[in-house]
């Protein structure tokens, strides 16, 4: 028989993974080794070699796309020979199963699945029947806790609540929610891997059955795998079935829901006689970045160990930027992306990865200002996201009480006992009298609802009445803090301690700190002058659009605005409605780092490489989380093909407050040789501006300009005290330096005028 086309284009390692003898192997396979290669190939050798039927394979992976591709790929390599193979995820092979075998698992025959939002709303309508108060009890909090248990194998029966009376009542959801399901025949996704598995171990002829069948079994991405998963690979196998596992313990980043490293680490120690192949020739990147990558996770202790290496270019160094500030970085991004464009490359070759969904906000901003077109991956832009629509509704609503979305929107999120009849009932009296839905409102109240309609709306009315009341003369940021909190979003938000609730917290800090740079955005539009014994030419652009010079000569400046929230929000309702090209190929590609996993891009940016941002805060004083922040930054790492670039920032600001953080251990753990410093003119770090040798310290240059200041020299005004000079622009009498004062902050000075003292 011939089998070159199998193994031919293989190189040692995978040709040796591949070819393995009929026993359990544990493929270790490095980022961009050719892992779905490794797969197809060794179906196609178990077929053709093995003499195995197709009938007897079965191949799990995580995703359907994955499947997908993997047949097709394997249907190319040996045609029609793969028919009754049997391939897709965990879920959709269990699905299966479970529909041959519906009465042996205690199903109904029609049964149905839920999908994650319809579980949601399952277990809201029986928290309602179970007169539970959601406030105390938030669905996505029961959600979180019922599909965590089933992923460990536990029935509500497994769980000790004796001691605990929140646990209890968590159980006797769960119970309630069981119970519920297997009435109307529904199914959950968690429900689908513990059903099958309970299969297994309560009816030893279907059992067997499958375990005849499936001869040789093959799992992707091993390393995803949670408990539940392996505890029904490990019993469908038995005594007799081979499993062939590929996966990398560099790359297991998902913990945080479900996913256990320790199965791969401890495979080779639950099945004997286990061949162990390291896959660590990379196919994706230059030899730069992968030395990169292997001096970072060397760090991690627990791990399996492998040498990524490439026979490919050294490749170019890997740039580091310390920015200013976000918009410093965001706008590096921008410079380096247009840069990019135009040596020849295509925007869709880039990716900008980042730790935190909320990171994208600033980002988003400064790319549409330089008109250059991108696409979340895996996610919606900033001003898309519900929780951020949640807060700008509420803030809407006080700018115009008529705004009838906004009312849709809020009038009973976060639950406030206004039920769908007295909604459709406010809806109806406004379609009547042709009014907006807040007049129908404040109408019904004083007659038209029952009893206990009538105070949860008047309770809305008056909540809504007081925030508006109790945010005048405060600043913009301010206002954003007081909305959020006395609106029950926060409080709401706080309860749902999934990863999931914990990113829109962040979001909602960021669109805080979003309303507190608009505001500075406002301030640094003006021209602050100094005062001088005869004449006062200090004027805020909020108070006048214009100052008067010495000449006695108007100077107009940017145009003013009597209500800055209505001008927020209006800003927002554009960067929203804003469409960039659709086109895939056309757009650089926004992600956090998970979602950047099996993806591979010539060009990456990995921004917010900062100690308490990446690493996160959270995970510093944790060992095993620490590790795996940094197999995530690995992860990051090895998406880059030919270029990457790494930033931090010496100042950024998080949860309204600004920081001063360190750049992350992870730049540190980078070999020195792989990386070089990227520092643009007139850059400066005010974090040190007390330093003396702030020149040496950054690397500025001396050279003065125009203004006959220099980067980060120190200085002195009359009014606003001691500073350091942190940028500058123009020239002649329209030269203006930006000084960040110890006390005043920063603030742009016409040089003329500035009467700036050197120190």
């Amino acid at each position: 028989m011939d089998i070159s086309h199998i193994i031919d284009d293989l190189n040692d390692a995978q040709r040796e993974a591949v070819t393995a003898d009929d026993t359990h192997a544990l493929i270790l396979a490095g980022a961009g080794s050719g892992k779905t290669r490794v797969l197809v190939h060794r179906i196609a050798w178990i077929t053709q070699v093995l003499n195995f039927s197709p009938y007897n394979i079965m191949a799990v992976t995580f995703t359907n796309k994955a499947a997908n591709e993997m047949r097709g790929r394997i249907e190319s390599l040996i045609g029609q020979q793969a028919n009754g193979l049997t391939m897709g995820t965990f879920h959709g092979i269990a699905y299966r199963i479970l529909r041959q075998h519906y009465q042996e698992a205690g199903l109904s025959k029609d049964f149905q699945i839920l999908d994650a939002d319809d579980q949601k709303r399952v277990v809201k309508r029986l928290l309602k029947s179970m007169e539970l108060d959601e406030n105390q009890w938030p669905h996505k909090q029961i959600v979180a806790f019922i599909n965590g248990e089933k992923e460990e194998g536990r029935r509500p029966h497994h769980i000790d609540a004796t001691q605990n009376p929140y646990l209890a009542k968590m159980v006797q959801v769960y119970l309630a929610y069981e119970e519920l399901c297997q009435r109307s025949g529904l199914v959950d996704f968690a429900e689908l891997l513990l059903r099958a598995h309970e299969l297994w171990l309560k009816n030893p002829t279907v059992l067997a059955h499958y375990q005849a069948r499936f001869k040789h079994i093959l799992v992707d991405e091993f390393q995803d795998t949670n408990s539940l998963q392996y505890a029904w690979l490990r019993v469908l196998v038995g005594a007799s079935s081979k499993l062939f596992v590929v996966g990398d313990d560099d790359q297991s980043i998902y913990g945080w829901r479900g996913a256990k490293v320790e199965n791969i680490r401890q495979f080779d120690q639950d099945f004997a006689d286990v061949k162990t192949v390291r896959l660590e020739q990379n196919y994706r990147s230059t030899e730069t970045i992968l030395k990169a990558a292997n001096g970072l996770i060397a760090n991690n202790e627990s791990r399996m160990g492998k040498e990524l290496w490439s026979a490919g270019e050294q490749g170019d160094l890997i740039k580091i930027y310390e920015a200013f500030n976000e918009m410093d970085e965001a706008n590096y991004v921008c410079n380096q992306i247009e840069n990019w464009s135009e040596n020849g490359g295509a925007r869709s070759e880039i990716a900008v990865l980042y730790r935190s969904n909320a990171q994208s906000r600033i980002l988003e901003q400064a790319l549409m200002q330089a008109q250059i077109p991108y696409r979340v991956y895996g996610g919606l832009r900033f001003y898309d996201r519900a929780e951020i629509k949640d807060v700008l509704a509420y803030l809407r609503l006080i700018v115009s009480r008529d705004d009838d979305a906004a009312f849709e929107r809020i009038y009973n999120h976060p639950p406030r006992g206004i039920g769908q009849k007295t909604a459709d009932t406010i809806r109806e009296a406004a379609k009547n009298q042709n009014i907006s839905l807040w007049q129908a409102a404040n109408k019904l109240v004083k007659t038209g609802l029952t009893a206990r309609a009538k105070t949860s709306v008047q309770g809305f009315i008056d909540l809504m009445e007081a925030m508006a009341e109790s945010i005048i003369d405060h600043s913009l940021e301010d206002q954003f803090i007081k909305v959020v909190s006395q609106s029950g979003l926060q409080e709401h938000f706080e309860k749902d301690r999934s990863e999931q609730g914990k990113g829109r917290l962040e979001n909602i800090d960021e669109l805080i700190n979003a309303a507190s740079q608009f505001k500075s955005s406002h301030e640094q539009k003006s021209i602050e002058v100094a005062e001088t014994e005869e004449q006062v030419f200090v004027r805020s652009v909020s108070n006048s659009p214009e100052v008067i010079n010495e000449d006695g000569n108007t100077i107009l400046l940017a145009p003013t605005f009597d209500n800055p929230l209505a001008e927020f929000l209006a800003q927002a309702a554009l960067e929203a409605g804003e469409r960039q090209a659709d086109a895939w190929e056309s757009s650089v590609q926004l992600m956090t780092m998970h979602s950047a996993k099996g993806l591979e891009f010539p060009l990456v940016f990995m921004i917010g490489v900062e100690e308490g941002l990446f690493p996160s805060q959270q995970s510093i004083e944790e060992v095993s989380r620490l590790e795996e922040e940094r197999r995530l930054a690995y992860v990051g790492i090895t998406r880059a093909e030919k270029q990457l670039m790494i930033t931090y920032a010496s100042r950024r600001r998080l949860h309204g407050q600004e920081f001063f953080p360190l750049p992350s251990r992870f730049i540190k753990e980078i070999p020195a040789e792989c990386v070089e410093q990227v520092r643009l003119a007139g850059s400066a770090n005010p974090a040190f501006s007390g330093y003396s040798d702030s020149e040496a310290r950054f690397g500025l240059s001396s050279k003065q300009n125009e203004t006959g200041f220099t980067i980060g020299e120190a200085v002195f005004h009359q009014k606003f005290g001691d500073g350091t000079v942190l940028a500058t622009e123009g020239s002649g009498e329209h030269a203006r330096i930006q000084v960040n004062f110890n006390h005043a902050g920063a603030k742009w000075l016409v040089t003329a005028y500035a009467n700036l003292q050197k120190k």
